[in-house]
């Protein structure tokens, strides 16, 4: 998958979830995703490479940058708990797509349960 793709599956799919808004606190070239005010993930460039930062559970993200050379910790941000997405063949729109969603389903689980908002086609809310 090339970098391009890349912002354009993460944008389509996160805007797609419920109660997701999108910011640029970082400036322009920043995209943050965040649903109920809370950063799930981060579309920018690193070194003019487009990359994503997406909230991981740590065990899945040793598997994730163990197993795709594609995936790395997240850049700039807690490594145990954010992996960082970058172009190439090892990455396809269904994993993208899946990992996007569950970076906003560990958000939203970590979220006051009257916070928490539903997404009616995945079932009821996490927790």
């Amino acid at each position: 998958m090339d970098g391009s793709t890349l912002h354009e599956v993460v944008d389509r799919t996160a805007t797609a979830l419920p109660a997701v808004t999108v910011t640029q606190p970082f400036g322009e070239g920043a995209d943050v995703y965040k649903v109920v005010d809370r950063m799930f993930a981060m579309t920018t460039e690193l070194r003019g490479v487009p990359i994503v930062n997406l909230k991981c559970a740590p065990p899945h993200a040793v598997a994730l940058v163990r197993d795709l050379a594609e995936v790395t910790p997240g850049w700039h941000m807690d490594k145990r708990h954010w992996i960082t997405l970058a172009p190439g063949d090892g990455l396809d729109e269904t994993t993208v797509q899946d990992l996007v969603a569950n970076s906003w389903d560990l958000v939203v689980a970590g979220l006051p349960r009257a916070r928490r908002p539903l997404d009616p086609t995945r079932g009821a809310p996490p927790g």
